[in-house]
This record gives structure tokens, sequence and C-alpha cells, in this order.
């Protein structure tokens, strides 16, 4: 059984860091995913980083202030945030393309973590 077990979520100031985890387990994956989403508003891209060689892409909104990793042998994956803004504020999802390069489109993920709340003050 697949699982995305995502985590360090929580509240911060503006300016702040945070890094996320996701912890998967069941099988792996050719490319691992954040998205997130606000109140109101759809789903979006984060970032998003290959099993394999580790390449990375990053949302405009994001870059320079985002660091997305993996760690092979714990299946972990992470994204460390710096800078956050108020605009950062959104729960925060892992996702999982088991075969393809996943990208930036929702679509292509075919599992999904529970989502892990970040709320930015100012």
């Amino acid at each position: 059984q697949v699982q995305l077990v995502e985590s360090g979520g929580g509240l911060v100031q503006a300016g702040g860091s945070l890094r996320l985890s996701c912890a998967a387990s069941g099988r792996t994956f050719s490319t691992m995913g954040w998205f997130r989403q606000a109140p109101g508003k759809e789903r979006e891209f984060v970032a998003s980083i290959t099993w394999g060689l580790g390449s990375t892409y990053y949302a405009d909104s994001v870059k320079g202030r985002f660091t997305i990793s993996r760690d092979k042998a714990k299946n972990t994956m992470y994204l460390q945030m710096n800078s956050l803004k108020r605009e950062d504020s959104a729960v925060y999802y892992c996702a999982a393309d088991p075969l393809g390069s996943g990208g930036s489109v929702a679509g292509r993920y075919d599992f999904w973590g529970q989502g892990t709340q970040v709320t930015v003050s100012s």
C-alpha cells in the first residue's frame, strides 16, 4: 500500500523558515513534487524532483527561496522554505508520479499525501 506522509508544517513569521518532509512507503517513484492550496484558490505547483538524477523544477513564485531535495536511502522528500511570505500560507501536499516526469501538472501525479498546513504571519 502506497503512503505519503507529510510533516513539518506550522506557524512562522514572515521572513522565517520551515522544512517540510514527505516520507514515502510502498514503492519507489520516478518523480515527486510539492503542491499547495490556499483557501478559495486552486491547487498550485510548487516544486518537483526526479528521484534518479535529482533534477529539480520550481514555480517562479518560490524560485530562489525554496529548495526541494530527496534522501533516496530514507525514501523521503524535503522542501526547505526560506524567506517565507504571507502569500505562502497554504496546505502543502506531497505528490508522487510512479513512472513519468511529473512536472507542474497535478493530474500526472497518482499518489497524494494528506497535506500539512503552513501559516505565515506578518
